[in-house]
C-alpha cells in the first residue's frame, strides 16, 4: 500500500523549494558511507517526495533498531491514558516479585518516568549486566545493577531503561506491543506489516526490534506533529505528546550536536524539532515549525552527517519559492532510484574465469568459504557457513531477489579485473555484506555495518 491512502502534494504547492531537496540527494547520494534504502517527505499533511532505491521499496519492511523506542513511548502514552501506568510511580512496584530483593532507596526511588527518560541513575549502558545480574532476566538484573547517581539526574542511553518500559506495558496490558499496539496505532494509521523480537517469547524487547515500512516512520511523525490527532480522532492524548517530545533530562555529551540538545521520552530533541531514530541512519524527524516530517531508512554508520547535510539542504527550501519544473525533475528523480551496485564491477567475466571455491579464513561471522558457480545464463554465490550452503542468485548490472528459506536477499556483482565481487543486501535489515572472491583463489566477506542483533547472515531476518 505505501503512502496511496495518504495526500499526495507538489513540494512548490507546499512551499518548498524542490531544489533544495535535490540538492539533500545530491549530498546524501554523493557520500559513499551513505546508503539510502527510503525517503518520505511529509508537510501540511501531504506526501511532497518519497523514493525508493531498488530493490528496497514501499511495501518492505526493514530493522529500525533504536527507532523501536519511539513506538515503545507511544504504547506507554496509551497505556497511561487506560490508567495502565503512571510515569512518577516507582517502577518496583510494577515488579512486586522483586520487592524484597530491592533494597537501594535509590532504585526504590526510580520512577515510569525516570526510565522512560533515560534517566534511572546509572551513568553508562547497563545491558550486559542487567542480563548477568539477571541470569536473562533482563528487568530483574537492571533493578539489580547498582545506580551511579539519584534517579532523574544523570542521562545514560541505557536499553534496559526501555525493555522495562515496555515490560511494563505489555504486564499490564497482557499481550505484545505489536499486538497492543495494532488497535490503537497501526490500523488507525494505516500501518500494515510489522514484526517484532521478542525476548522471552511473547515480549517484545522495546528497545529495539521492530521492522516496519519507511511510510510507517512517516505516520509516526505525522502523528505526533499533530498533537496526537489523526484525521478526525485524537488517537493519543496530547497531554503525552508534549511530555515525550520536550527535554526531560539534559545530554551532554560527544555523540554530535544533535546528541546532545535534551532527551525526552524516548524522543531525541534535536537543533531543529526533535526525532526518533535508530542505529545506521533510520531516522523520524519532526520538524514543527516547519510543519513537515522526514522519515529515511538507510544503512551508515555517519548519522550527525545525515541531519548536517538535511539542516544544510533542506531547511532553507522550505518558505521559499519553487517551481513545477523542479517538482517534475525531482519526482523523475525519486522515481527510478536504485542501490549503487558493487564498485567496479563489471557484468562480463575476464576470459577463462570460470569461478570455483574460495576458502574465506577472515569473513565476517561465520562464512567459511563463498563458491561461485556457473548457473545457465548467469551466476550463483554460495555462502558456506556451519549452517551448509546458501546459495544466491548474483545480478549482473542490476540486482537479483530470491528468498532463501523465505529470507529476502539481493545480490548484484561482477568482476574487477580478476577478481569477482558481489554486495549481498539484507532486506530485512539495514546491512550489507560485500564479498570479495580475489584472484589469489581465496575470498572475503565483511559487513558494511555490523549487526546489532544476530551476527550471521542467516539471522539478518524479520522475526
Amino acid at each position: 500500500m505505501g503512502t496511496a491512502d495518504l495526500r499526495h502534494s507538489t513540494p512548490s504547492a507546499e512551499g518548498i523549494d524542490a531544489t533544495g531537496i535535490s540538492a539533500l540527494l545530491d549530498a546524501l547520494e554523493g557520500d559513499p558511507d551513505i546508503r539510502l534504502h527510503g525517503l518520505i517527505l511529509m508537510r501540511h499533511g501531504a506526501v511532497v517526495a518519497e523514493g525508493w532505491w531498488a530493490p528496497y521499496g514501499p511495501d518492505r519492511v526493514q530493522l529500525l533498531y533504536s527507532l523501536s523506542k519511539s513506538f515503545t513511548t507511544t504504547a506507554a502514552g496509551f497505556a497511561r491514558a487506560e490508567g495502565l501506568l503512571e510515569l512518577d510511580r516507582p517502577v518496583i512496584e510494577y515488579f512486586p516479585e522483586y520487592e524484597a530483593e530491592i533494597t537501594d532507596e535509590r532504585t526504590r526511588r526510580m520512577t515510569v518516568r525516570h526510565i522512560a527518560s533515560m534517566a534511572s541513575g546509572h551513568a553508562s549502558e547497563t545491558i550486559d549486566r542487567a542480563l548477568a545480574a539477571g541470569r536473562g532476566d533482563m528487568v530483574l538484573g537492571f533493578l539489580r545493577t547498582p545506580l551511579d547517581g539519584e534517579p532523574g539526574e544523570v542521562f545514560a542511553y541505557n536499553q534496559p531503561c526501555t525493555y522495562t518500559l515496555a515490560a511494563i506495558i505489555q504486564r499490564a496490558a497482557g499481550e505484545s506491543l505489536v499486538d497492543y499496539l495494532r488497535p490503537r496505532l497501526f490500523d488507525p494509521l494505516g500501518i500494515g506489516d510489522v514484526s517484532w523480537f521478542e525476548a522471552p517469547p511473547g515480549r517484545n524487547l522495546g528497545f529495539s526490534g521492530l521492522h516496519a515500512t519507511t511510510d510507517a516512520v512517516a505516520r509516526l511523525g505525522q502523528l505526533y506533529l499533530q498533537g496526537g490527532r489523526w484525521d478526525d480522532r485524537q488517537l493519543l492524548d496530547p497531554h503525552w505528546v508534549q511530555e515525550a517530545t520536550r527535554v526531560q533530562v539534559e545530554n551532554p555529551g560527544d555523540w554530535g550536536p544533535d546528541w546532545s540538545q535534551g532527551y525526552g521520552l524516548q524522543f531525541w530533541m534535536s537543533r531543529h524539532g526533535f526525532r526518533g531514530d535508530g542505529a545506521f541512519g533510520q531516522f523520524c524527524l519532526v520538524l514543527p515549525e516547519q510543519d513537515a516530517v522526514l522519515a529515511i531508512t538507510s544503512e551508515t554508520a555517519q548519522m550527525q552527517c545525515v541531519l548536517d547535510r538535511v539542516w544544510l539542504h533542506l531547511l532553507p527550501a522550505f518558505d521559499r519559492l519553487g517551481s513545477s519544473d523542479a517538482d517534475a525533475a525531482l519526482a523523475a528523480r525519486l522515481a527510478s532510484r536504485r542501490m549503487p551496485l558493487p564498485p567496479g564491477a563489471e557484468p562480463v567475466p575476464p576470459a577463462g574465469w570460470s569461478g570455483g571455491a574460495f576458502p574465506a579464513p577472515g569473513a565476517d561471522r561465520g562464512v567459511t568459504a563463498v563458491e561461485v558457480r556457473r548457473d545457465g545464463e548467469g551466476w550463483t554465490i554460495v555462502l558456506v557457513d556451519a549452517a551448509g550452503e546458501l546459495a544466491l542468485p548474483v545480478g549482473l548490472g542490476d540486482w537479483i531477489v530470491s528468498e532463501p528459506d523465505g529470507q529476502p536477499i539481493a545480490v548484484a556483482g561482477g568482476w574487477a579485473g580478476d577478481d569477482f565481487a558481489a554486495d549481498v543486501l539484507l532486506l530485512d535489515t539495514p546491512h550489507t555484506l560485500r564479498v570479495v572472491c580475489a584472484a589469489d583463489g581465496t575470498a572475503t566477506a565483511r559487513w558494511l555495518t555490523e549487526p546489532l542483533h544476530a551476527s550471521e547472515v542467516r539471522g539478518q531476518r524479520r522475526p
